[in-house]
């Protein structure tokens, strides 16, 4: 299968939850300054701990609110003027006059903390369904646990899509870690649904890769010998994959449904546009073995650290091409079956605002 499409860079669905932080990024200690699908916000918690997000632009003078102060017990003070606001956006106070002009106020936008973030939605606040928050609950189930970071990725998020759907790259760009041959050399499944797309990859009897070997010694001391590895790539629309991965002894019934002669991870992505070539990449590695290390979670942190800068580098040159060669088109194999359903319900996300997916603009 070799299909072409001319639309590299993606526009982002504005109806849909993103990532805006880690919970910990947004406290009272400062204001938050994130741009999030192309809106710049102002984020922080109210006294009692709610998370508040705001237009990072004061009505007056669209000074950004995110360089003002807290004051009260959930207000904004603008740092230019000292015009305030509650969470709602709404002026509570002006300098030098007791009327508030009633047209003083700034967009406010709905806001969910879950799974160890804070979502927020910037388009129709009357859509924002905290239910369509996509589900990654190894975040914060008490049978796993794990650390993540944040990549300001200097690329548009669709080719961080890309890159997380056809794992075939980890044979040749993580080639000291986790990749091997056998990526290549096996068959893989995909399906979808109207919200979701599943790549499911199983390699049967190999020699694990140092990445995995490391990590069946964590939990089998002294292990030797052959592994049936997996890896179920789940995507939920617009951007957050949840990755199933692991490895156990050849033969004891992995592929089958038993996994207890291995070892099981969780690679937890969430992706949030910041503009049309930069990115918010949101990642965790939740294991469910060895609970109570806090040596394997910080091994396995900056490991997955490591891997996950080899892929920026190379989404960076990628980026940088594109932009070089305008004119030129996406050729897509077979590896791409995932990534080219994810376009495709991108797609249906944005022709759902009335919105036609076009390039982003070049220059």
């Amino acid at each position: 299968m070799t299909e072409t499409t001319a639309a590299k860079l993606l526009d982002h669905p504005r109806n849909a939850w993103y990532v805006a932080a880690w919970d910990h990024e947004v406290n009272r200690t400062r204001i938050l300054a994130r741009t999030v699908a192309g809106r710049p916000l102002a984020l922080y918690r109210t006294e009692d701990g709610t998370a508040v997000a705001l237009a990072d632009a004061c009505w007056h003078r669209l000074v950004p609110l995110s360089q003002g102060t807290l004051v009260g017990p959930g207000d904004i003070r603008c740092p230019y003027h000292g015009i305030t606001y509650d969470p709602r956006g709404r002026c509570t106070s002006m300098p030098a006059q007791e009327t508030i002009n009633p047209s003083a106020l700034v967009p406010s936008f709905p806001v969910v903390d879950r799974y160890r973030y804070v979502w927020v939605w910037v388009g129709d606040p009357t859509l924002a369904d905290p239910d369509r928050i996509p589900d990654m609950h190894q975040m914060t189930h008490p049978d796993w646990t794990g650390d993540g970071l944040t990549i300001h990725a200097p690329c548009n998020y669709q080719l961080i899509l890309d890159n997380l759907m056809d794992l075939s790259h980890e044979e040749f760009v993580h080639s000291s870690s986790i990749g091997q041959k056998e990526l290549s050399e096996s068959e893989f499944i995909t399906t979808h649904t109207e919200t979701t797309v599943t790549v499911e990859r199983w390699m049967r009897d190999i020699e694990p890769p140092p990445f995995w070997l490391k990590n069946m010694r964590d939990k089998f001391p002294g292990f030797t010998g052959r592994v049936d590895r997996w890896q179920i790539i789940h995507f939920e629309a617009p951007s957050t994959i949840c990755i199933d991965v692991g490895v156990a002894r050849a033969g004891t019934g992995a592929p089958e449904g038993d996994r207890s002669q291995g070892v099981n991870g969780y690679v937890m992505n969430t992706i949030t546009p910041e503009t049309d070539r930069t990115s918010h990449y949101f990642w965790s590695f939740q294991r469910n073995y060895r609970l109570d290390s806090q040596l394997i979670t910080t091994q396995l942190r900056e490991g997955v650290h490591g891997v996950f800068g080899e892929d920026e580098a190379m989404l960076r040159a990628q980026q940088a091409a594109i932009d070089a060669n305008p004119d030129y088109e996406f050729y897509s194999l077979n590896i791409d079956a995932g990534g080219m359903w994810v376009r495709r319900l991108l797609e249906r996300m944005l022709a759902a605002e009335g919105r036609e997916r076009t390039p982003a603009a070049v220059g």
